[in-house]
């Protein structure tokens, strides 16, 4: 199911360029991207993901992590394999670091996609596992498909992409979370081998849209937990992003290229959702660990606990419609119908 890809332009020497993300890889006949699956074919650039897909699950949507985006629905979940960036510490390695052909997968047309999600009763499709940007082709297609059987789309992401596909990909979109790594150019230079600067352009760019974003950071001990990093992380959030934009800090495991580094300490996550709460945004959790009160939202009116989670599972919800059944405060997000207590747990569907 090879398709040609957009985003790319022909070079004088008969190279061609892709031009999907800040990279611009510059690819000689056969030669793939950084990312693995855009490859110069005969030359043309051409999707390898296109189609293919490296497993399923039904998620929480709590896991992504979206915490006001339709809480306790599930999710329809898939990727590929491949990714843009270069993280040391990637938790998903087996996948983001992983050609097709060292992967088991299925090719799977987006309308089946689709059906798979109407079937196991998923109301939305999240393209993750490995970034989405770089199977930015397949993720529109299959986002078209769902919206046209009247479902949501989530794009969970490094952010790591230029403004034409930006633009197209989001138009698609109805929700995102953007793994922000750090705050800092030398950690994403060093750790990531990309750069902070179009991240942070792909997140103001997204605060003028309609498309519900979330971010994520992902605290690494000794790399990017400093208490100063994370205060000038919240601040430029608030400026750039307003108040309510949800912020999660998720704690880090050893893995992939960075096992000599301990677990990210339940207090350093507490510590940060502190500091982000006192810089002025409302809306801050912690992630990867048992933390009741960090994974609550709280209204921002009055203060009144609103959806109560015990990992990804909702234990109360106490909102009327998106307002605070107390004070009548509105809750930024999007909300569906009241939700009844939820389970919180995944359903592996392999391969399909």
């Amino acid at each position: 199911m090879t398709v040609e890809a957009r985003y790319w332009n022909a070079e004088p020497d008969g190279r061609i360029r892709c031009t999907l993300c800040p990279r611009d890889c510059i690819l000689r006949e056969g030669q793939a991207g950084f990312c693995f699956v855009r490859q110069n074919t005969g030359g043309k650039l051409v999707s390898l993901a296109y189609g293919r897909s490296t497993g399923f699950a039904s998620d929480p949507i709590e896991k992504k992590p979206l915490a006001h985006f339709h809480p306790g629905t599930q999710v329809l979940s898939f990727g590929t394999a491949g990714c843009n960036l270069g993280c040391r510490f990637c938790q998903n390695w087996d996948i983001s670091k992983a050609r097709l052909a060292d992967r088991r997968s299925m090719e799977h047309t987006p309308r089946e996609i689709v059906e798979l999600a109407v079937d196991t009763g998923c109301p939305s499709i999240a393209f993750t596992y490995n970034d989405p940007v770089i199977w930015a082709e397949y993720a529109i297609d299959v986002a078209k498909e769902a919206h046209a059987r009247g479902l949501k789309t989530v794009f969970v992401t490094a952010g790591y992409v230029r403004e034409k596909a930006r633009e197209d990909v989001f138009a698609h979109m109805d929700a995102t979370n953007v793994d922000l790594k750090a705050f800092t150019e030398d950690f994403y230079h060093r750790v990531t081998l990309s750069h902070l600067a179009p991240v942070l352009e792909t997140l103001a760019w997204l605060a003028r849209t309609t498309v519900w974003t979330e971010v994520t950071n992902l605290m690494i001990p000794g790399l990017n937990d400093e208490p100063a990093e994370t205060r000038a992380l919240s601040e430029w959030l608030l400026d750039h992003m307003g108040p309510d934009v949800p912020l999660h800090f998720t704690a880090f495991h050893p893995d992939f290229k960075m096992l000599d580094r301990p677990p990210t300490p339940p207090a350093t996550l507490s510590r940060a959702r502190a500091i982000a709460r006192e810089v002025g945004l409302h809306h801050v959790y912690t992630g990867n660990v048992h933390d009741t009160e960090g994974q609550t939202t709280y209204c921002s009116g009055c203060g009144k606990a609103l959806i109560e989670r015990d990992w990804h599972a909702i234990r109360s919800y106490r909102l009327d419609g998106d307002r605070c059944d107390g004070c009548g405060a509105r809750l930024a997000g999007r909300f569906g119908p009241r939700v009844v207590p939820t389970s919180g747990r995944r359903t592996y569907l392999g391969l399909v």
